[in-house]
């Protein structure tokens, strides 16, 4: 389902625990990584997943998503939306319950492929912003 209506991110995010921050930099300067520590700070388990890096926020980082070893309820992209489409792809091989696009982030056959396979999609939305609208907690 494609989640638009403030109610639905609100019941989006109460259900999630886990994300999965696919393009996360370890730079704090870094858009991914300040929007990932106030999510961490608010509860939720952060899951890095950056090729380039071994841990970020004192969380070990995977490669990819297929290389995480738990269940994610979330996929938060920072990637371009050229490049959105495999990480889809990926998320819905895991079994994600969302694909979250971050602000600026739109890739029409990404967000089609997630809805098709059931997937809650949030596209060109700031996780950190509906979270902090929301005052939403995962504790």
């Amino acid at each position: 389902m494609i989640v638009t209506e403030a109610f639905a991110i609100e019941r989006l995010l109460k259900a999630t625990r886990v994300i999965a921050v696919v393009g996360l930099s370890p730079d704090p300067a870094r858009a991914s990584h300040g929007v990932a520590r106030f999510m961490q700070a608010r509860g939720y388990r952060i899951i890095p997943v950056n090729p380039a890096a071994a841990e970020i926020l004192g969380e070990r980082c995977y490669p990819d998503l297929a290389s995480i070893p738990e269940a994610v309820d979330m996929v938060d992209v920072f990637r371009r939306s050229d490049a959105v489409l495999p990480v889809a792809l990926d998320a819905i091989r895991i079994g994600a319950r969302c694909l979250w696009l971050q602000l600026g982030v739109v890739n029409a056959a990404a967000i089609a492929a997630a809805d098709a396979a059931g997937l809650d999609v949030v596209a060109d939305h700031c996780l950190k912003i509906e979270c902090s609208r929301l005052d939403c907690r995962a504790d």
